[in-house]
């Protein structure tokens, strides 16, 4: 039943690749990405392997614990990553619980971070090549660290199921474990700056790691290495303990996922009155505008896409504080805020054919989805270019700041108005984590994001030199060509995308469908 199990992810693995050539090239690349970061880090380990145990004691529990708590963690906000082979779908067969886990169990190291874990894992026990009483333990402590990461995962999964599947659990919990990664570069530098001098208190921290369940696993070879087998045995047990309630706790929750049967994790929503619809001209531009609108608010894969937008002011103060730099914080904001659109058609799925139906002209189409990416960036993109001016005290800047914002943003709606009328890749669907992505999604949508940011950067090269010139020398003239030339150029780009936009939408809806209807 195991082999069976694992031949049925593969299958599905198989049969998911021969939908698109894009999801050929995306496992491509994934694989490319994951053995590069083995090769990396069998390399590191490579050179840990000749230094002191306390080294070498210190690198493995603090990579280990991460390693380990990575594995629980991560599944839960990308919802989605490894649902091939969905326990709930086996609710009818009489498979015994215990082979169950123990399939399921394998099946999650089939895939590009189950292979990658554990080549990693395998790979530390050669870092103690030198202490020849180690290997033993180390070959132990390696066994029993992928067990925790594949079983923790599918524990939490499973046992959070109820919770997890709710979807605005998922968007919330996916845009605040996403945050984290956004702030990275401030919260280093904090923590460079609280923490220089303070290198002693390393040591004790992985002392303590080493009895938690994340680290004692790759704790007691080091306790094995230094004969001292009291700890090492101590902390065995602690592995062992941990693995053995994360097995029951799994077993649990797979009987209450069998009784309560696959869940779609939809929400019921209240609305009252008929919301951007009742606001917005009775036309249809006006229609596509206030869906628009409202997908913009209720959907958090719009959210996702512009989450970074918040967080801009903090990154390049922490980067450059009131230096000039801080003055790129209107364009960076005002290209992100117009480039959004590019994935609208993708973001509505399937049910895109009811444009396809109505039928829409494909002006009003793009029309409708620029008036509401307007209404929701241009006051954004104003008001951080206004806060770029305030942090750096730079008001004497102020038209070539706002030019060369309002030119970007307006330049990247426009192409985003075109291209996302010929180029479609696959997005997480309606009600799934919004940084989750799809085999093959990340290589289409890499392919648009460098053809787009190509495309705005040539178009915007007149206003941005002008607003450069403007910053430069301080003149007012310049600013105001910059003022002037940035709205201008960045309107004629949009509305020659919005015309180019509307002509490809009218010739390629079917096609655009078809391919999204592919998706599944």
């Amino acid at each position: 039943m195991v082999a069976h199990l694992v031949r049925l992810k593969l299958t599905l693995l198989r049969n998911g690749l021969r939908r698109s050539a894009w999801q050929v090239v995306g496992l491509v690349l994934g694989l490319l990405y994951g053995l590069g970061i083995v090769a990396a880090v069998l390399v590191a380990l490579a050179a840990l392997s000749t230094q002191d145990v306390e080294v070498v004691r210190l690198a493995l529990v603090l990579g280990g614990s991460l390693l380990v708590f990575g594995w629980w963690v991560v599944p839960l906000v990308a919802f989605g990553v490894d649902s091939t082979v969905d326990p709930a779908r086996f609710a009818t067969l009489p498979l015994p619980r215990r082979t169950m886990i123990a399939g399921l169990s394998v099946v999650g190291l089939v895939g590009v971070p189950g292979i990658a874990t554990t080549l990693i894992t395998l790979g530390t026990v050669g870092t103690w090549w030198r202490q020849p009483q180690a290997l033993g333990p180390a070959v132990v402590g390696a066994l029993l660290g992928l067990a925790l990461c594949v079983v923790g995962s599918r524990t939490t999964t499973t046992v959070l199921a109820p919770l997890v599947t709710r979807r605005r659990f998922r968007e919330v919990a996916a845009v605040a474990a996403f945050l984290p990664f956004m702030l990275i570069g401030p919260i280093g530098s904090v923590l460079e700056e609280r923490l220089s001098g303070t290198e002693d208190i390393w040591p004790d921290v992985v002392r303590v790691l080493g009895w938690t369940p994340f680290g004692a696993p790759w704790a007691l070879t080091a306790d094995a290495a230094e004969g001292d087998w009291a700890a090492g045995l101590a902390k065995l047990g602690i592995a062992l303990g941990t693995l053995a309630v994360l097995l029951v706790a799994w077993s649990r929750g797979l009987d209450a996922a069998l009784v309560r049967g696959p869940q779609d994790g939809r929400t019921r929503s209240r609305t009252r009155g008929l919301g951007f619809f009742g606001r917005l001209p009775a036309t249809p531009t006006g229609a596509v505008a206030a869906r628009c609108l409202t997908y913009w608010l209720r959907d958090s894969r719009y959210a996702a896409g512009v989450v970074i937008v918040p967080l801009l002011p903090v990154i390049l103060w922490f980067s450059a504080g009131d230096g000039w730099v801080m003055l790129l914080l209107g364009p960076l904001v005002g290209y992100l805020m117009g480039w959004t659109v590019s994935a609208d058609v993708a973001y509505d799925g399937t049910p895109f054919w009811t444009h396809v139906a109505a039928p829409i002209d494909g002006r009003v189409d793009r029309a409708g989805r620029a008036w509401a990416a307007g209404v929701l960036g241009v006051p954004v993109t104003v008001v951080l270019a206004l806060v770029s001016l305030q942090l750096t005290g730079r008001w004497s800047l102020a038209l070539p700041v706002l030019g060369a914002s309002l030119g970007v943003f307006a330049t990247s709606l426009g192409v985003a108005s075109a291209v996302s009328s010929r180029l479609v890749y696959q997005v997480p669907k309606s009600g799934e984590s919004p940084f989750s992505t799809a085999q093959g999604g990340a290589s289409a949508g890499l392919l648009a994001q460098l053809l787009g940011t190509g495309a705005v950067f040539v178009l915007g090269l007149p206003t941005t030199g002008l607003a450069v010139a403007g910053v430069v020398t301080g003149s007012t003239v310049l600013g105001v060509l910059a003022l002037v030339v940035g709205v201008g150029l960045g309107a004629l780009v949009l509305v020659l995308g919005v015309r180019l936009g509307g002509s490809m939408y009218d010739r390629r809806a079917p096609e655009l469908l078809e391919r999204l209807v592919s998706f599944g």
